[in-house]
């Protein structure tokens, strides 16, 4: 059996949600045409059946992390610190580049017919005398650190350049992924991909659409016979590490960002504050009518960081606030399976995004820590 861990990497709206959610089957990772949707790595686990004569059995742990973006506050340095982490601990690394969309690299040469066509993604030339790591100001080596120097440059020429900056350093299998291509015509694609092949010498380069899943069977393939020999990481049916309360507040989140514009969704967070799980039924007696589905209880704070925001995100009379909690409870109900009682509350945190303990507390791996603490104090007593 094979099994490993593949991060992946991209601008933001470069698909990386919507390729891990097709992946998978299940719904991981929250999806808006907002971008900095991400804000954690979130894994979403496939298992792969084996293939005569084509592959073995294989468990692929895929971790979706946040765009790649310029920070310009804590919460984004925090975000960074997440693709920093990723790639951290990676077997292959998947590099999405939307085929719809101008990349902005400096290039040692750009395709002169391809320039001259506005209509497909161009890319520029590299400016002389700048070396494949100059993007970060640190040692060179063939690994990425765990956290980012302490002098990073932030004033990349792009975020496309940082993002290949980012996979000169590794030393793993990287694979470039072309991903709406069915938004492209095809033909459009080949000056995009020998630019960018210019850059960078990629382990594969496929084209994928995982609206309609093309490439996707191929993609799965190309990895398994990259990964390497190995048990599995999580069990067979589990496809995600983040607890029930995390996707909840996610899925709260992905409301916000569907039903508010403007700087709202950026500056809004979402906790749980109490997720009461219903008792499991009794067994139903033969001939009876069906049970009504059990009950959850889920109360959540989002926080915004001025009164103006708050007073959007309620709406007139609580209008916007009842849309948003209705539209996350179908959504929620659907991903527990029972009935949902969901009470929303806002909350005004001035400056929140520029508050470690803040953005560190949305974790949602610390908020475990916390619960495990509170619920350890709580026994300490019934144990003595």
């Amino acid at each position: 059996m094979k099994s490993g861990f593949v991060a992946i990497l991209g601008r933001p709206n470069a698909g990386k949600s919507t390729l891990l959610n097709a992946l998978t089957g299940e719904k991981v990772a929250i999806v808006s045409a907002k971008p900095q949707t991400t804000r954690n790595r979130i894994a979403g686990v496939v298992e792969v059946a084996a293939r005569k004569g084509v592959h073995p059995a294989a468990q692929i742990v895929f971790v979706d992390t946040p765009g790649v973006h310029k920070p310009g506050s804590h919460l984004d340095r925090r975000m960074l610190q997440e693709i920093y982490e990723a790639l951290e601990t990676r077997d292959v690394v998947l590099v999405l580049m939307d085929a719809t969309r101008r990349v902005q690299l400096e290039a040692a040469a750009t395709d002169s017919s391809s320039a001259k066509d506005s209509r497909v993604p161009q890319v520029s030339p590299l400016r002389p005398g700048t070396s494949e790591a100059s993007d970060l100001e640190s040692e060179p080596s063939t690994s990425v650190p765990a956290s980012p120097p302490k002098h990073e440059r932030t004033n990349w020429a792009s975020e496309d350049e940082f993002l290949f900056g980012l996979i000169r350093k590794l030393d793993c299998p990287v694979f470039l992924l072309l991903t709406k291509i069915d938004l492209v015509p095809k033909d459009h694609l080949l000056p995009l991909i020998d630019t960018l092949t210019k850059q960078f010498s990629f382990a594969q380069i496929i084209p994928v659409s995982a609206r309609k899943r093309d490439g996707m069977d191929l993609l799965v393939r190309k990895i398994v016979e990259a990964l390497p020999t190995g048990e599995r990481f999580y069990p067979k049916d589990q496809y995600t590490d983040q607890p029930q309360r995390f996707m909840v507040a996610e899925l709260i989140r992905e409301r916000i960002l569907v039903e508010t514009g403007e700087e709202v969704p950026y500056a809004s967070a979402v906790v749980i504050e109490r997720f009461e799980e219903p008792e499991p039924a009794p067994p139903r007696k033969k001939g009876a009518a069906p049970a009504r589905l059990p009950l959850t209880r889920i109360a959540a704070a989002i926080y915004c960081e001025r009164d103006g925001q708050k007073a959007i995100l309620i709406g007139k009379g609580g209008s916007k606030l009842k849309e948003i909690g209705t539209g996350a409870r179908r959504q929620i109900e659907s991903l527990l399976g029972t009935r949902v009682y969901l009470e929303l509350h806002v909350i005004v945190e001035p400056g929140w995004r520029e508050s470690k303990s803040f953005v560190e507390s949305l974790d949602w791996r610390n908020q475990l820590e916390r619960l495990g603490e509170v619920q350890g104090t709580e026994k300490a007593p019934e144990d003595k």
